[in-house]
């Protein structure tokens, strides 16, 4: 592997967070914590805190300080697991569901305006790079 060619890659995936990071207030009111959890809530809910953590690769005090403020908001709501009282499940509320699918739309549409010049053959080929990187980067180190 060139290191030269991996120096590129890092750079670029730092720019592009940042990228992303600064377009993000344009794209809704959801900052990139917010987004990933309720998104992650989306596809599995309800889930224990725990479990969410883990999934994106968060420690359980910062999982639990953003579920908190998403509660707050009236994003999610906290209930008891019907199996085992101790552990509390979280799901998305109506309000919840409603401001991630705004989000969702501003930036699927912010990207489809990006990306309006890509081949459908060069879109398949970032969607599948960009997924083996992140489960690479989930499965690393574990």
């Amino acid at each position: 592997m060139n290191d030269k060619t991996v120096q590129l890659i890092e750079y670029e995936i730092a720019l592009l967070v940042r990228l992303t990071t600064a377009h993000s207030p344009r794209l809704g009111s959801l900052d990139r914590a917010e987004y990933l959890l309720l998104s992650q809530l989306q596809k599995s809910s309800p889930i224990a805190i725990n479990a969410l953590a883990e999934q994106l690769l968060l420690n359980l005090s910062t999982a639990s300080r953003q579920i908190a403020v998403l509660e707050k908001k009236g994003y999610i709501k906290r209930f008891p697991d019907p199996i085992n009282g101790r552990i509390s499940l979280i799901e998305l509320t109506e309000k919840g569901t409603n401001i991630l699918k705004k989000v969702q739309d501003a930036r699927s549409s912010a990207y489809t305006e990006m990306l309006n010049e890509w081949s459908p053959d060069e879109l398949i080929q970032l969607k599948d790079s960009l997924t083996r990187l992140n489960q690479d980067f989930k499965k690393w180190r574990k």
